[in-house]
């Protein structure tokens, strides 16, 4: 017979006695307020001693035996954090996680006493995924706090250009090759590779003559993307071309062919748009003038009039990942409407406001796939959405397969990254 899997409470209370876990430690002579360490591991300053507390525990319950099984740091802390959860005699007295300096949080003990826990903990320390809650609120704890590789505040930054120290802090995820931290080498997260600027985001981009759709296609872009109006275009600059179509193709009407057609000859260098840091930049570099708005997936709300122009020879933010991510944290919470996170371009002509949108020659639709994976999956009520194995096509060559428990486990490692 194996051996028995202690219970948290006892263990955690004689690992608090014994102090000899670094920064795990009592804050009162009441034995009633304790803290935990809670550094993510991907700190240029991460040590081994900053998890201990959660290896300790990985192996004391039988979840982790050195030397047998694959160190997965994510899943300690979540099976972690998910065992205390479930203990009515506890709760979060003080997130400082995100303190820069000594990450950690506090706990404490909302019963008469800490020594007899025959009486108050009687529930079990089960190792599966948790409840619906705590699902929800894995996924919450991932968006609050996600660090989206942000670049200081130097100025725009040049086109198609990721600032070099976006490379040391978060490199590319390789599954076969994950980079470790000091002293610990936990797996890479794979879902950082929807956030990070070294990937090549994808972007799914729809072009309308009039409010016909007359071309969609989905690329990977790295160093972001350019709507040209020709093949033949300056193959120099940076970013994928995207060719807009012949509109004879398409239109039968004489007179808009022509115009559509002087609208794309105007584009010149092109229309283009890429990601550094957290947001997303556009710049024009021909004479068709361009404005844009951030609207719904199937109209772009021309009502509410255009939220800006791209500026010629220069970069403009389009997108800020900061607000789209706060604003999901409030959409799962019930407190506001989904965020949105499409792109819409007028070119060639003035915003459509409180006109038609299908009027305007030129309208092109851009929206960045990862962002809308992510909001179907809050809108598919998170838990409900995890039940299954999850095929996340977050790359052209490798789509990855996680479970539940996986994904969950990603998840709370992600969001310990985040930092707005």
């Amino acid at each position: 017979m194996g051996t028995q899997k202690p219970r948290i409470l006892p263990w955690l209370v004689s690992q608090l006695d014994l102090g000899q876990l670094e920064g795990v430690a009592w804050l009162d002579e009441s034995r009633k307020r304790f803290r935990i360490p809670w550094k993510h591991g991907l700190r240029q300053d991460a040590q081994q001693e900053d998890f201990g507390i959660f290896q300790a525990w990985a192996e004391a319950s039988g979840a982790y035996t050195p030397g047998k099984d694959k160190p997965d740091l994510p899943t300690w802390k979540r099976n972690f954090r998910s065992a205390l959860n479930r203990k009515e005699v506890l709760r979060l007295a003080e997130d400082r996680s995100k303190d820069p300096h000594d990450p950690h949080k506090i706990y404490e003990f909302v019963s008469t006493g800490t020594g007899d826990f025959s009486q108050v903990d009687t529930s079990p320390d089960t190792s599966g995924g948790g409840s619906t809650s705590d699902t929800q609120e894995d996924i919450l704890e991932l968006l609050n706090d996600m660090i989206l590789a942000p670049a200081p505040d130097m100025g725009p930054p040049g086109l198609g250009v990721v600032p070099e120290h976006c490379s040391q802090l978060l490199l590319s995820p390789n599954l076969e090759n994950p980079m470790p931290c000091p002293n610990l080498a936990p797996p890479e997260n794979p879902l950082k590779r929807l956030l990070v600027p070294e990937e090549q985001w994808e972007y799914e981009v729809t072009a309308f003559y009039r409010g016909r759709q007359v071309f969609q296609k989905t690329k990977f872009c790295p160093g972001g993307l350019r709507l040209v109006g020709s093949e033949a275009g300056d193959r120099t600059l940076p970013g994928q071309p995207i060719t807009l179509p012949d509109p004879g193709v398409s239109l039968t009407d004489r007179g808009v062919v022509g115009y559509v057609k002087r609208v794309l000859s105007c584009l010149g260098g092109g229309l283009a748009l890429w990601r550094s840091g957290q947001r997303l930049w556009a710049r024009r570099l021909g004479h068709s003038h361009a404005y844009w708005a951030v609207g719904e997936e199937l109209f772009p709300d021309n009502g509410h009039g255009h939220d800006g122009e791209v500026p010629k020879d220069n970069d403009g933010v389009v997108f800020d990942l900061g607000p789209f991510v706060a604003h999901l944290i409030s959409f799962m919470e019930g407190s506001r409407r989904s965020p949105r996170y499409t792109l819409w371009f007028c070119i060639g002509e003035s915003w459509p406001q409180d006109k038609p949108w299908v009027k305007r020659l030129v309208m092109v639709k851009v929206v960045p796939t990862c962002l809308r994976a992510l909001l179907d999956m809050a809108r598919s009520g998170g838990a409900s959405s995890l039940e299954n194995t999850i095929d996340l096509h977050i790359s052209n060559s490798h789509p990855l397969s996680l479970t539940s428990d996986q994904y969950k486990a990603y998840l709370q490692d992600l969001v310990e990254d985040m930092d707005f």
